[in-house]
């Protein structure tokens, strides 16, 4: 008998004995009606155990045989809940979730379980900002893109750059979602301010591999940064008031079924702070002047109990000055965000749902340089309008999500404007236009008592001009639960890029522009392999472990720095095409319960890239391959009053080109180079520590200073190396000496945080 006819006998079997099975659904949620993700669900029927996990939805879903059960619920920091009764029918159940807490006459115990970060299916992670509050941060609110940093898999970028870097991929790799509308531009201060006012985020979600169909256009991550669904039913006010910035959030409920919340930041660091900052040393970037704000705006409408409207609206705008008098350089640069996206949410059924929603997102840079003799301007945009919609129901007991999407590009890569002291070259890359829809589907099956999978399929179809791709990317994610306290995974994942982002130089500053695939330019492509290992070792500790290699495709490097301005060109044959491959370890070790909590992480890991015209054809290590990345986070609550946090940051230095030897033409020094990305940056090291002092503290009323100090032990991280060449009086000989540009040292920081 054939394997096939043996699987179709085993298939049909498997049917059989499935239709004596009952469908279990449900929903879990916290007391405050916001959904929970990750939750443990434990049925207990005839003897037998069997398992679920709730998604990002709090939905779970089982199949099991009819007769008594008892069906336990049990999540880190809340209290566990049993249900005994009898199941002879398909039943859905709607589950309230208490927070562990303790009452004693008038004073508040909280329990001691702390789960910021959470781990969920393939490695994924979910993180409670309320519960991260005590890692340091200059503006006392928990800053998303540092938090991310600190995870495994994730490089810390070093100062000056407020990119992520994950799993050897590069900055531009990698998809930040707010609300879904996609975010191009993601910094404030080149990574020192939080870029985005978690006041106004109710969760993260983080997928290193972007395994969900869903999503797709990045060979990398995608970060999901969520706002408040609740509607408000009180009117409350939050924020923090400091001496580097300031920030507020007010709640606002209209009605019953209206309400709406605002946010608003800004810095006022060079009034305040500038002068003290101050430093003596020739090797800092001097005369710098910096400003920022930013707006959050969600308004939530009940249309009807089946029907909830919303509309997201999101700006930040950033202005930069630089004096540098080694370079004889001064810089302004500008560059904003603006995002706004209306969606509606109808739920059909207990088991249909339906989303859809429309955005717009702009991003936008300007620089303004002189340089010597020489003045020039540079500026980019993305514009992007699109349309998202997704279906949720379930076949079986096997939930299901799919929809379709549309968004049509309209970016500018590069105006150049150049005038030096006898010409005026206008160099500009023309307007790019691009369509690009998709349709997704993604499938969680038990394949097995023990063994989940998520599935997932993504059909994109692209054009632009006269080029025009299909490309089918699959999505497989394997979960076997060994019990209840280990777990294994195994992952693959296929993506395609379409929009490109070139970085220009070595910090990572806004000029960095993006690019659409058109022109005999190629779509990027990548598959990558993972597996993983997830273990609760006891009741405070849990860890995880993991494995990856990514191999990618039609990479693009962009050798010209700013912009090549000497003469006219296009991006096609500015651009180098090439290859990579990125592979390396990644673990970390939680702790969750009592006084002391936080976390260890730690990567292994390398980047490699191959170009034709770089490095001699030769194989060459990434300008962001970290050998070793290390994080430790600890957060400590000394009492009701006082609680203190330390993040500890080691990272080996980002890889740079340095000339290796000098040698003289008609009395010129020249410089001669042995190799691309030969040189290192010193190791990155920096020490953050925070404490906060709460005067109240309630679960509706805060009021607390927080002491926080960036780069406590004052250690000088360069961003960039500047060679000074001068021969010796006879001109028989070179001397070159470098010196390590340092754009800030220690940065200390007060601030009062509120809430009633």
């Amino acid at each position: 008998m054939s394997k096939s006819v043996i699987l179709f006998f085993l298939f049909c079997f498997s049917n059989i004995f499935a239709q004596s099975n009952i469908k279990i659904t449900g929903n879990v949620k916290s007391s405050d009606n916001q959904t929970l993700a990750g939750v443990h669900v434990l049925f207990e029927i005839n003897q037998k155990q069997k398992h679920a996990v709730t998604d990002t939805l709090g939905n779970f879903f089982e199949s099991i045989p009819a007769g008594d059960m008892a069906l336990t619920i049990n999540q880190l920091g809340f209290t566990s809940k049993t249900i005994y009764c009898s199941v002879q029918k398909d039943t859905m159940f709607s589950i309230i979730l208490e927070k562990d807490i303790a009452q004693l006459k008038e004073v508040i115990i909280s329990n001691d379980k702390k789960n910021g970060i959470k781990t969920l299916s393939g490695g994924k992670l979910s993180f409670n900002l309320k519960d991260l509050n005590s890692v340091p941060t200059l503006l006392g609110t928990t800053d998303v893109i540092k938090l991310l940093q600190l995870t495994p898999g994730v490089q810390n970028s070093g100062d000056a750059n407020g990119y992520l870097y994950v799993r050897g991929g590069d900055p531009g790799h990698n998809a930040i979602l707010y609300n879904e509308t996609p975010i191009y531009g993601m910094s404030h201060l080149l990574g020192i301010f939080p870029f985005y006012n978690t006041d106004h985020i109710k969760d993260i979600e983080f997928d290193k591999s972007s395994s969900n169909a869903k999503y797709g256009g990045r060979l990398s991550s995608t970060t999901l940064l969520n706002t408040n669904k609740k509607i408000p039913s009180e009117f409350s006010i939050q924020g923090n008031a400091g001496i580097l910035a300031s920030q507020l959030t007010l709640a606002v409920p209209i009605n019953d079924k209206n309400g709406f919340y605002i946010s608003g930041r800004k810095t006022y660091i060079d009034e305040v702070v500038g002068p003290l900052l101050k430093s003596d040393s020739e090797n800092d970037v001097q005369d710098m002047k910096y400003g920022f704000s930013d707006a959050n705006f969600t308004f939530l409408s009940q249309i009807s109990t089946k029907n909830l409207f919303s509309f997201d609206a999101f700006y930040s705008g950033d202005k930069l000055k630089v004096k540098d008098g080694d370079l004889a350089l001064q810089t302004n640069l500008k560059w904003n965000n603006f995002t706004v996206s209306p969606s509606l949410t109808t739920i059909f059924s207990p088991k249909v749902s339906m989303s859809n929603s429309v955005y717009f997102s702009h991003y936008s840079n300007d620089l303004d340089m002189e340089q010597a003799a020489i003045h020039f301007g540079v500026s980019s945009y993305v514009k992007d309008f699109g349309f998202a919609n997704a279906v949720r129901f379930s076949i079986h007991n096997i939930p299901f999500e799919s929809g379709l999407q549309y968004v049509y590009h309209n970016l500018q890569p590069q105006k150049v404007n150049v005038e030096n002291l006898t010409t005026i070259d206008n160099n500009s890359q023309s307007v790019i236009n691009a369509n690009e829809a998709a349709i997704f589907a993604n499938a969680k099956p038990k394949l097995f008592e023990n063994v989940t999978a998520d599935l997932g399929l993504r059909i994109n179809y692209y054009t632009s001009g006269a080029n025009s791709y299909l490309h089918f990317q699959p999505r497989a994610v394997l979960n076997y639960y060994a019990n209840e306290k280990y777990s294994f995974y195994a992952s693959y994942n296929r993506q395609y890029q379409y929009l490109s982002l070139i970085t220009t130089s070595s910090v990572g500053i806004p000029t960095d522009f993006w690019i659409a695939s058109s022109d005999g330019i190629k779509p990027q492509s990548s598959n990558e392999f993972s597996i993983g290992s997830n273990q609760n070792i006891t009741r405070n500790f849990s860890s995880s472990f993991g494995g990856f290699y990514r191999s990618m495709k039609n990479l693009l490097e962009y050798p010209y720095g700013i912009t090549q301005f000497n003469e006219t060109t296009t991006l096609k044959n500015d651009l180098y095409v090439g290859e990579g491959k990125a592979y390396g370890f990644e673990m970390m070790l939680k702790k969750s319960n009592g006084k002391f909590t936080g976390w260890l992480s730690y990567t292994l890991s390398w980047s490699e890239r191959n170009f034709d015209e770089l490095n001699n054809g030769k194989t060459y290590f990434a300008k962001y391959d970290r050998r070793h990345s290390l994080s430790v986070v600890g957060m400590y609550d000394l009492n009701a009053k006082w609680n203190f946090g330390v993040t500890q940051i080691f990272g080996s230095g980002n890889r740079f080109t340095m000339p290796t030897s000098w040698y003289f033409i008609n009395n010129n020094p020249v410089k001669e180079y042995s190799g691309y990305n030969n040189a290192q940056m010193p190791n990155y090291i920096r020490t953050d520590i925070s404490a906060n002092y709460y005067f109240i503290k309630t679960a509706k009323k805060e009021s607390a200073l927080n002491f926080s100090i960036y780069n406590t032990f004052n250690i000088s991280n360069p961003i960039y190396v500047v060679l000074n060449v001068r021969t010796t009086d006879n001109k028989n000989e070179i001397l070159v000496t470098q010196d390590k540009k340092v754009l800030y040292r220690i940065l200390p920081s007060i601030s009062w945080r509120f809430k009633f």
